[in-house]
């Protein structure tokens, strides 16, 4: 993470916004860097919404509003290309501390060796999730997440084109793409902007103003404990107003 707030008013200019319309565990731009073979890493996602929508997404589901979710994130090097997830439990506690457990996923990232040294860096993550019937509308689903990332001295632009399923036909994926503009302070301080939107149905895009479009102020910190902390703000009646994001991230195992 890395703080220079006399260029965040560029940043925020050349950002596009990202959107969540149903809820989420994960909110982050992945960036194609993984962990070195044979090495343990623990990821702890949550994020909270103070101020969100009062509908739920779908019938069957809870209403975003003030709903903490997220989960523990646990990944492991297999390869200098290939890194193996196991999301476990995914979470929500929602208003009068009532806990739900909804999902749990596993995943496969492939990328270009040495991401965090190229100035052109790329990467494809599939993932496979069993859910509650609150939390998604289908049982079992999946995602597929191209990176595509470009390096210029201090500042990465990344892009997340990610297209959600349900198993039920190409038609149904779901485009929900998500972006990051950073600039690195130093090897371990970032600031960044970063936009989430989900944009409906491949076949059938949804209207301009059901579409949900967020927009991310966001902080990293690359120490021991790293640490991702971010502010988003929906920019249209069809996304929550505000979310905040937490990622805390360790090495658990380095040979």
């Amino acid at each position: 993470m890395r703080s220079v707030f006399n260029i965040l008013p560029l940043i925020c200019l050349v950002a596009c916004p990202i959107a969540a319309s149903a809820q989420t565990d994960e909110i982050q731009v992945y960036n194609a860097e993984i962990a070195s073979p044979g090495e343990l890493t623990l990821t702890l996602h949550n994020n909270y919404t103070p101020d969100g929508l009062q509908q739920p997404a779908f019938p069957g589901a809870f209403a975003p509003n003030r709903a903490l979710n997220g989960v523990p994130e646990f990944g492991y090097g297999a390869e200098p290309w290939l890194e193996l997830g196991m999301y476990l439990p995914v979470y929500s506690v929602l208003p009068g501390g009532h806990y739900y457990v909804e999902s749990s996923k596993l995943r496969a990232l492939f990328v270009v060796p040495d991401a965090h040294k190229r100035s052109f860096f790329y990467g494809m993550n599939f993932e496979l999730s069993h859910n509650a019937a609150r939390w998604e509308e289908h049982a079992t689903s999946g995602e597929i997440r191209p990176i595509i990332g470009i390096r210029s001295g201090p500042v990465d632009f990344i892009v997340n084109p990610i297209l959600d399923t349900g198993f039920d036909g190409f038609g149904r994926l779901d485009f929900a793409p998500c972006e990051r503009i950073a600039y690195n302070i130093s090897e371990k301080w970032a600031l960044a902007v970063e936009h989430y939107a989900d944009l409906g149905k491949l076949r059938q895009l949804l209207p301009g103003n059901e579409q949900s479009e967020s927009l991310f102020a966001v902080i990293d910190y690359n120490g021991k404990t790293g640490v991702e902390f971010g502010i988003g703000h929906g920019l249209n009646d069809a996304t929550n107003k505000v979310v905040i994001k937490l990622m805390l991230s360790w090495s658990l195992h380095h040979p």
